[in-house]
């Protein structure tokens, strides 16, 4: 670890007019994500049930595969904000090439392993013998985007670095509406069925790289920041993402085995469980556009040696975590009667999921402050600590869950144990944050 020779005097802006300037674009660009699932899933859905299947096999694999690369978004963006704290956008930009980099060699290593290995990975999540070609195919095809999709993860989190949320919503808003597009042209008017499907998400995740490209070698290019690849550079941005892929792994873990209780506990359960974790997944977004928000603001602050000024930040970003999360909590109280019926019309399937909707409803003050904690220790380069407090959770959350079909309680007493969790997770974070462990300060940590 490294401290600054000099403490250096950060402008400070008005924090909730910052916080929200980051955090909004922020929430847009999330919430543009799941939409290209959304739109080749409406458009596949018209061509037969087996082909809505394999989709949905595909879909959850590639999904899988990305998220898991999401340290490239994460680390990237606490990497480059220390270095615009300190003044050396030279180096940030370098910084945020390494990841880029990093990206580009990643994804070459999943599609070595994806072209081959498609038909195994689509019958080991069980797909039926009508879906499995479907699902086949639009995974081999789709694979061949992921280096596109981790070099959108990089780049991303070069320009949140470089405290800059806009310009990934307008590229997220111009890419869905160039994959609905080409899905629709390739699907009907070329007649290319499921593959033009994955084709248009390939092009589409292909041409906003490119623009991140763009505009990053722009910025290479303004400040003399060579484009070539560095491995020593390289390897520290991996280094770097280790312990945040330890945890994003550890949460995936956690969302398996919830899920895996759920099936165990019935149809009602399982089909009410899936209907409240797309809920929760879009609450996430709301609460993670803060936590954003977080890691470009304490990074650049600890980039310039600013504790002062990174101790404040996290108290009113804690203070927005609170405020959004109560916000968030009362509006799926006062919506539930509304929004059940959107996704099902069995009485048993909504009886299930009521109580455990309060529960949900119940704890999004306690997400609002994980989520923004989470946001600020990353901002921090705080990857080894929350690599443990997450494999901690994991550790709490397993047997909890796992007791639920033995103690009884359905679906409701799992959503405690999912509150449980985040409670963990709050404890774990709080506890980090009040050492003052995390106030590394310096253009590296």
């Amino acid at each position: 670890m490294t401290q600054a020779p000099a403490r250096r005097t950060v402008t400070r802006r008005r924090p909730d007019r910052e916080i929200a300037a980051l955090a909004l674009p922020a929430f847009g660009a999330l919430v543009a994500e799941p939409l290209f699932v959304m739109a080749d899933s409406a458009i596949v859905g018209h061509l037969g049930t087996a082909q809505l299947a394999g989709l949905g096999v595909a879909s959850a694999l590639l999904t899988t595969a990305v998220s898991v690369f999401v340290f490239l978004a994460y680390a990237t963006t606490a990497a480059v904000a220390r270095r615009v704290g300190a003044g050396d956008l030279q180096a940030a930009i370098r910084q945020g090439m390494d990841g880029i980099w990093l990206a580009l060699l990643l994804g070459a290593a999943v599609i070595a392993i994806a072209l081959p290995a498609a038909p195994a990975l689509v019958d080991l999540f069980g797909a039926s013998h009508t879906a499995a070609p479907y699902a086949t195919t639009y995974l081999r095809v789709s694979s061949l985007g992921i280096p596109a999709m981790l070099v959108v993860l990089a780049a991303t989190g070069v320009l949140r670095g470089l405290q800059d949320t806009r310009t990934p919503l307008y590229v997220a808003v111009a890419g869905f509406v160039a994959n609905a597009a080409l899905n629709a042209g390739l699907v009907y008017g070329a007649g290319l069925g499921i593959a033009g499907s994955a084709w248009g998400t390939v092009i589409a995740q292909c041409g906003m790289a490119v623009v991140y490209l763009v505009v990053v070698v722009r910025g290479a290019r303004r400040h003399g920041t060579s484009l070539r690849p560095d491995a020593a550079g390289i390897r520290a941005s991996a280094q770097a993402g280790v312990p945040l892929l330890v945890r994003t792994l550890s949460l995936r873990a956690i969302l398996m085995i919830a899920t895996a209780v759920a099936a165990r506990l019935g149809d009602a359960d399982i089909a009410a469980h899936q209907i409240i974790l797309s809920l929760w997944s879009l609450l996430a977004f709301a609460l993670d556009a803060i936590a954003i928000a977080g890691q470009a603001i304490i990074g650049r602050f600890l980039g310039a040696g600013d504790t002062d000024g990174a101790r404040e930040a996290c108290r009113r970003m804690v203070q927005w975590g609170i405020a959004v999360g109560a916000v968030l909590g009362l509006a799926v109280i006062v919506a539930r009667p509304v929004f059940l019926p959107l996704f099902t019309g069995d009485a048993t399937v909504k009886d299930t999921a009521l109580p455990a909707l309060l529960v949900v409803a119940l704890s999004q003050p306690i997400c609002g402050v994980v989520f923004v904690l989470d946001g600020v220790l990353m901002g921090a380069g705080d990857g080894p600590y929350l690599a443990a407090a997450m494999l901690l959770t994991l550790a709490v959350f397993a047997p909890a869950a796992l007791l639920v079909p033995v103690f009884g309680g359905g679906l409701t007493a799992l959503w405690a144990a999912m509150t449980l969790m985040m409670a963990v997770r709050l404890l774990t974070l709080w506890l980090r944050t009040r050492s003052g462990r995390w106030l590394v300060t310096g253009a590296t940590r």
